[in-house]
This record gives C-alpha cells, sequence and structure tokens, in this order.
C-alpha cells in the first residue's frame, strides 16, 4: 500500500512538473476573415471557415465588414451578420469586430467624402472672364519635347534615360500615339537601376496642383502584384527625394494606347522629377507618347470646417465671400479621389464685389489616395467621432463583443490640413489623443472591453520612425512617440514580421500586452514558428493571428494545429 502510494506521489509530481514546464496555449489564437456579406453566400463561406478554425483549436474571428458604415447598412446585412454571430458561438469563435479605423476610411468617408485627410494649395491664379473665374498656370508650365517629335541617335532633348538609348530605349516612327514619333522601352528586364523608364526634369511652384498626362502602350509585361503594386509606374520626385505621389498604373500586361493621368502636390519644392516607365520589370516592352504636365486647381476638393476655401483679390487683398461674392463651390465628381477630371469654376453672382478681368487667388485643400484607392480621413475633424459614436453602440446591438480592434494603421495622410495645424500639437500627439478618444468611446458602450491595435503607428521600429526621413507619405513630420500618448491597456498586434522582436520588446517594455499577426499569404508556416518564437521570449505576449489578406485559407488547419498545441516554455 505504501508503495503504491509512494508511486502516485511521484506520477503526480511528474506530471506536475511536466505541466509546469510546458505551460498554456496562447489564450487568443485568431483568424482574419474580410467579408462584406453582400449575399447569403458570403455566410456560408464563412460558415466553413468557422468550422475549421473551431475544429483546430482558433477560437476567434478578427471580422472585418465595413463596420465604420453599420448605420448605413440595409436590413439584408444586418440579418447576414446576425447569423454570422450565432455560427460563431455554435463553433465557440468569438468575433472580434474590425472598426474606428484611421488610415483605410472607406466605411467612414461613405458618410460624407469631405472628411478625408487635406493637403494645401495656396494662392493658386485665377482670372474673372464672362462672369466666372478660371484658372491660369502661374507660372506657366511644360515638359518640352513631350511628343518626342525631336530626337538624334545619341539623345532625345528634355529626357533622361537610365537605359542605353538603341538598347532599352527606342524612337520608333510606325508605333505612334500622335504626331510622328514615339518612344519604346524593351530589353530592360534583369538589368540594374530600372533602365526601362524616361525621365524629366520640370520646375514647378511651390504648394500648388499638377496633373501629368500621357499615353501608355504594353505588350507583354509582367502582371501587376497582388496587392495593388503595378510593375508600370508613374513617379514624381520633389527635389530629386522625395516621393509626391502614390499611385501605380496598373496597365494591363498588354493593351493598345490609354490615357493616363496622375496628379502630385508640389509642396515646397520647385522643382520635380517625373519618371514613367517600368520598376523591375522582368519581361515585354512598352511605348509612352504625349506626355504633358498642367497645373490644376479644385480637384478633389474638400469642403468642411478644417479645409477652409479663400477666395482673395490680388491686388486688394480683399477675401470675398462665398454664397455672397461668388456661387458655393463644390468638386461634384470627388469620389475615389483620382486626378481624371477638371475642378469646378468659380462663378460670379450678379452683384458680386469681384470684378470682370480681376486676378484672383485662391488657396483650398484636396484630398488624395494612395496605390489608388487608400483615403485617410482627418483625425482632428469632430465629425470623425459624431459618426463613429453612431457605429459602436450598433456593433454591440448585433454582434455583444467583448472585445473590439482599433483598426490604426498606414496612415498615409493627415496633420497638414487646418483643422490639425491648429491644434499646434505633433502628428504623434494628434494620433495618440484619437487612439484616447477611440477607447473612450467604446469603453462608453462596454466598460469591460477589451481592445486591440495594430502596431505600426505606435511603433519606433516600424511606421513611426524617422527611417523614411521626416516624413511618412503625405504626412509632413514622422509619428515619433506617438506610443507615449495611448492608453496602456492596449494589446498590441504586432505585424512587422522583420522587427518582430524589437517591436514585440519595445512594447513589452513599456506595460503593453502584445499578439502576433502571422502567416501573410505565404506557401507556408515558417514564418509563424518565428513568431511563436519572439512571442516566448515576450513577457505579456497574449497570442497570434492567422492574418491573409488574399483569402487564402489552405494552411488555416495546419496554423490551428501549430498553434494549440505550441507552449510556451
Amino acid at each position: 500500500m505504501k508503495r503504491t502510494l509512494y508511486l502516485f506521489i511521484v506520477l503526480a509530481a511528474l506530471l506536475s512538473a511536466f505541466a509546469c514546464s510546458r505551460g498554456k496555449v496562447y489564450p487568443y489564437r485568431w483568424f482574419y476573415v474580410s467579408n462584406s456579406l453582400r449575399d447569403d453566400g458570403a455566410v456560408e463561406e464563412i460558415r466553413g471557415l468557422v468550422k475549421t478554425a473551431g475544429e483546430h483549436g482558433l477560437n476567434g474571428m478578427y471580422f472585418s465588414s465595413g463596420f465604420d458604415s453599420i448605420d448605413l447598412k440595409d436590413d439584408d446585412y444586418l440579418r447576414r451578420l446576425e447569423e454570422v454571430g450565432k455560427i460563431c458561438a455554435e463553433h465557440n469563435v468569438e468575433i472580434i469586430p474590425r472598426c474606428l479605423d484611421v488610415g483605410y476610411n472607406g466605411g467612414l468617408l461613405a458618410h460624407d467624402r469631405n472628411l478625408a485627410a487635406g493637403i494645401p494649395v495656396e494662392d493658386a491664379l485665377f482670372v474673372v472672364k464672362a462672369g466666372k473665374a478660371e484658372l491660369v498656370a502661374d507660372p506657366p508650365v511644360k515638359i518640352a519635347n513631350g511628343g518626342f517629335e525631336k530626337y538624334g541617335k545619341a539623345a532625345v532633348p528634355g529626357f533622361s534615360f537610365p537605359g542605353e538609348i538603341g538598347e532599352v530605349v527606342f524612337v520608333d516612327t510606325d508605333e505612334v500615339k500622335e504626331g510622328k514619333a514615339a518612344l519604346r522601352f524593351e530589353n530592360f528586364g534583369g538589368k540594374e537601376g530600372d533602365p526601362g523608364r524616361l525621365i524629366a526634369e520640370v520646375a514647378v511652384q511651390p504648394r500648388r496642383l499638377y496633373r501629368v498626362n500621357f499615353w501608355v502602350k504594353t505588350d507583354d509585361l509582367d502582371p501587376a502584384g497582388p496587392f495593388g503594386s503595378g510593375r508600370f509606374r508613374a513617379q514624381v520626385l520633389g527635389g530629386g527625394e522625395r516621393q509626391l505621389n502614390y499611385h501605380n498604373v496598373r496597365v494591363p500586361s498588354t493593351s493598345d494606347w490609354r490615357k493616363i493621368q496622375v496628379g502630385f502636390n508640389s509642396k515646397d519644392y520647385d522643382t520635380v522629377e517625373i519618371s514613367l516607365g517600368v520598376f523591375g520589370g522582368k519581361q515585354g516592352r512598352f511605348w509612352l507618347d504625349g506626355v504633358e504636365i498642367e497645373e490644376i486647381a479644385l480637384v478633389n476638393l474638400l469642403r468642411r470646417p478644417g479645409t477652409p476655401l479663400v477666395v482673395r483679390g490680388e491686388k486688394s487683398g480683399t477675401v470675398y465671400g462665398e454664397g455672397i461674392d461668388y456661387a458655393p463651390v463644390a468638386d461634384t465628381e470627388l469620389g475615389r479621389f483620382r486626378f481624371d477630371h477638371d475642378g469646378p469654376p468659380i462663378r460670379i453672382l450678379d452683384g458680386s464685389r469681384i470684378k470682370n478681368g480681376e486676378r484672383l487667388r485662391v488657396s483650398f485643400y484636396h484630398g488624395v489616395a494612395v496605390y489608388g484607392s487608400q483615403v485617410t480621413a482627418c483625425i482632428s475633424e469632430p465629425a470623425v467621432y459624431d459618426i463613429w459614436r453612431n457605429t459602436v453602440p450598433l456593433i454591440d446591438k448585433y454582434l455583444k463583443p467583448s472585445k473590439y480592434f482599433l483598426s490604426v494603421d498606414e496612415i498615409r495622410a493627415g496633420g497638414t490640413c487646418k483643422a490639425c495645424r491648429d491644434r499646434n500639437m505633433t502628428i504623434g500627439e494628434i494620433l495618440g489623443d484619437c487612439i484616447t478618444r477611440q477607447v473612450e468611446i467604446v469603453r462608453e458602450v462596454n466598460p469591460e472591453a477589451e481592445l486591440f491595435i495594430w502596431s505600426d503607428m505606435l511603433d519606433p521600429n516600424h511606421n513611426a520612425s524617422t527611417r523614411r526621413g521626416n516624413y511618412y507619405y503625405h504626412v509632413d513630420e514622422p509619428f515619433t512617440g506617438s506610443w507615449e500618448h495611448v492608453p496602456n491597456d492596449l494589446i498590441i498586434a504586432c505585424w512587422y514580421h522583420k522587427m518582430r522582436v524589437e517591436s514585440l520588446g519595445h512594447f513589452s517594455s513599456l506595460g503593453f500586452r502584445t499578439m502576433a499577426c502571422g502567416y501573410y499569404d505565404t506557401d507556408d508556416l515558417a514564418n509563424d514558428t518565428t513568431w511563436l518564437e519572439a512571442l516566448d521570449a515576450t513577457p505579456g505576449a497574449q497570442g497570434i493571428m492567422y492574418t491573409t489578406w488574399l483569402r487564402k485559407y489552405e494552411l488555416m488547419d495546419e496554423f490551428g494545429d501549430l498553434v494549440s498545441q505550441h507552449r510556451i516554455p
């Protein structure tokens, strides 16, 4: 009896020691789903994903479904949303809604496109004629020889090329769009320095809005990348250093002539370098013709309190009144924030103080899309917070979540409108204030809610660093110090695999809990094993997520097995 009892005690001790050495599974084991719930088939798709996830140890679905515009959804959407909630409950999978977006603001801007972040244009020249004021380029701007009608054996006047004429660049007099000549680019694949492109340097006026127009024809170019990237680009650099536009020209690999229009704000630069062609391409050929530049105004014009329109007399300095001296002004084509349309004229009202022939100086703010579709809202505009105060209670009503994910990441515009500048705060402080207010909005509805947020805009190892210079895309200063101005009970979702150790360590040292965002559409789970190693070494680590932007769920079962069986040493 004593021997049996002794063996039982030893076995229990060994099991206890084994359990202690192995620890526990990370409590948050999620997968990412983006689905607009446009039809009942979308619900069935989610049903299959949730079932697989539950069977393989995943317990949370980070769900993106346009929740920042949930107040605009119809009854069918809300019915489907409730059904998704039931499906998740059936499989013990928690829903974590993506909401209160900053960076990618399609849902919020569905309420009012004028809430987009604004970039200033100062003192554009308008001249009054026949009852309306229209833009006059000041000073005139031009790309010389944009039709390539002048050329020699060794050069094309007005342009330079990383590649060699006669090897990569050819004057083509047979395949043209207009005039008698075009440029053909080929044999650029696999060579350093992106030789398959054309470069022109142009003098511009600082803080004005411009548009580059050109024609392109393609033959068997590399296809565009999956995340909106394109091999063919139209790039504008200010002073040879700062990129002023972020627009991937997604022309087909093979296509007939098509017109491309790309806009940019000159910011503080008086010269720009325009570069058109293939960046990193490996195959095919393309033609360019009819390259032009023009000053434009009031395109993607924003009308909100923080983006005032100012019309003043050039000589008198008189600031004229909208609705008094000139009719209300709006860009009726404000939508995708492209530059493929003209801005509205300024129509002079009867009895106006503005005289015929008068020269006006017009200042305004315009919105911009990054990489074709990303538009950021202004986080200094009070109406943004009013929208969030309306949407969060509806999310709570239909899903009753205990966790919310504040989708704050890749904020590529902001801090440049009057609403932001009048606050006399750094962009890091403005962002920290925004996140703090977001937390308060959620906690007003659910005081016990756990709140998660992307890491990048709070991370000096990522998008809050100064390694890009003194700016981040269209933002004119770094987000340095943003992490000092947010609530410390946020759980930070780190997603930069290369800097995983540094990022996790940064937030852990400040007392934040963390989780990792793994997978990212690769062919295996190699990155996830290294994420787990980094998490194991990080105090306060809480979990990991299967993150797919391309809706690739083939490895989700294997991922679930990996993370649900993983033990913290």
